[in-house]
């Protein structure tokens, strides 16, 4: 284990499940079982890897199968749980594989797409690690640039104005690496691993080396970014980002019960269903599969299904499948008391973002509790009336409510109240079609 992971993993022994929770909670409104479900696998991974090595392996992850409608924050609560334990992440449709030997995406993709993201996040922090020695190192290159040769005396003077920013708009060339996108050669078998001839040739051929002139500023970010890059060690980098894949990844599996089948599928196969599903089983059970960064096991990833499972249900699943998905949680429909709590309570909720935007722009608009409760209570009926698709109801209702002011500049202060919302909305939902609108 690396000394960056050991910090990664150290970081996470204050994220108590009942801390987890609360967290999730600015966010997230509701759904206080799915919560603490996550929380409690969440903690178990940390709390694995504080046994012996031995033990370590024999403990597999507790996946979860989350049961509910659409827009109920399936798929937020695992984006927010990885977010919060910095942890890769990866969300996949489960409908976007296909079995082996046809045409379409194969299982394995899961853990090369696992081991990419954790790769970038890696590649991230250690950017921001060295990016004080980077900042110093391109500093002296741009001196170098601006007074080639220069005496000591010269080169200080000219290092006070360019921290001063004086040189911001002057113009130099440098010489930067040629990141220009090529047509690479595809190798038959290699795409799904994300990598081509141009790939495998780039630690042989240098890339070559393009000349260009620019402003200071602009210089500054270029240079800066591969003055990082020789900080970094790679294979480092590589490394880690297989360990937090194999150890910390989570892998969202949404629209799992489109895989599912309540007829077993007598008929016959079925290139998305039943062979998706047995195909799915060892990268979930637990198998090894080539990267480009190295070989992968997937033993102790957690994996986070959901689905409707309006037609299907979870038991329509191939019971190999069922097995390995222990935890299952049903989440709750969304009442207008929820979306009212989503408005008003949710860190960087709707209702600001709009309020931010328009600013911009000169209108200031500001909602007060009877356009709140308005619009909820409008968002609640029409999910009941056309199609339930829970939260996202809520963009789809503001929109309408603020299309005009959206569409207009500098209005000074607008009040969103109870009136204001029915004006805009009332001739809609009054109508007996309503899905003639985009409501």
């Amino acid at each position: 284990m690396t000394d960056n992971a050991k910090t990664a993993i150290e970081s996470l022994a204050d994220l108590t499940p009942l801390e987890i929770v609360k967290q999730l909670d600015q966010n997230i409104i509701g759904q206080s079982k799915a919560k603490r479900s996550v929380a409690i696998a969440l903690r178990n991974h940390y709390r694995r890897r504080q046994l012996e090595e031995e033990l370590q392996a024999e403990i597999t992850p507790k996946n979860i199968i989350m049961i509910g409608p659409t827009g109920v924050g399936k798929t937020e609560i695992a984006r927010r749980l990885a977010k919060l334990a910095r942890a890769p992440f990866i969300k996949i449709e489960a409908t976007k594989f296909t079995e082996v030997g046809y045409v379409g995406r194969d299982v394995d993709s899961i853990a090369r797409d696992l081991v990419q993201a954790s790769y970038h996040m890696v590649e991230a922090e250690q950017k921001q690690a060295v990016e004080a020695k980077a900042k110093i190192a391109t500093e002296e290159a741009i001196l170098q640039i601006l007074l080639p040769g220069g005496s000591e005396e010269g080169l200080e003077k000219m290092r006070q104005r360019l921290e001063a920013g004086k040189l911001e708009n002057s113009i130099i060339e440098i010489e930067v690496k040629d990141d220009r996108p090529r047509s690479g050669v595809i190798i038959p078998g290699m795409e799904e691993m994300g990598m081509n001839l141009q790939d495998m040739l780039s630690n042989v051929v240098p890339k070559k080396k393009l000349r260009r002139k620019t402003t200071v500023k602009e210089a500054r970010k270029a240079l800066q970014a591969e003055e990082a890059e020789k900080l970094i060690d790679y294979d480092e980098v590589a490394r880690e980002a297989v360990y937090r894949a194999e150890n910390q990844g989570i892998v969202f599996i949404d629209e799992i019960d489109k895989i599912a089948s309540s007829d077993n599928m007598k008929g016959g196969g079925d290139v998305s269903g039943e062979g998706v599903q047995r195909d799915l089983l060892p990268v979930v059970e637990g198998t090894q599969v080539k990267t480009r960064y190295g070989p992968v096991k997937t033993d102790h990833v957690l994996f986070i299904a959901a689905g409707a499972f309006s037609v299907a249900k979870p038991s329509d699943l191939i019971p190999e499948l069922q097995g390995r998905f222990p935890i299952r949680v049903e989440l709750e429909e969304l009442s207008a008391s929820d979306f009212q709590r989503i408005l008003t309570q949710t860190q960087h909720s709707l209702t600001m973002q709009y309020q931010e935007l328009l600013k911009v722009d000169g209108t200031e608009i500001s909602f007060d509790e009877s356009g709140i409760v308005a619009i909820a209570e409008y968002a609640e009926k029409v999910n009941q009336e056309i199609e339930d698709i829970g939260a996202r109801r809520l963009h789809t209702i503001l929109e309408t409510v603020l299309e005009d002011l959206s569409f207009a500049t500098d209005l000074g202060k607008v009040l969103i109240n109870k009136e204001f919302v029915e004006k805009k909305l009332d001739e809609i939902v009054e109508d007996e079609d309503l899905s003639r609108y985009v409501l």
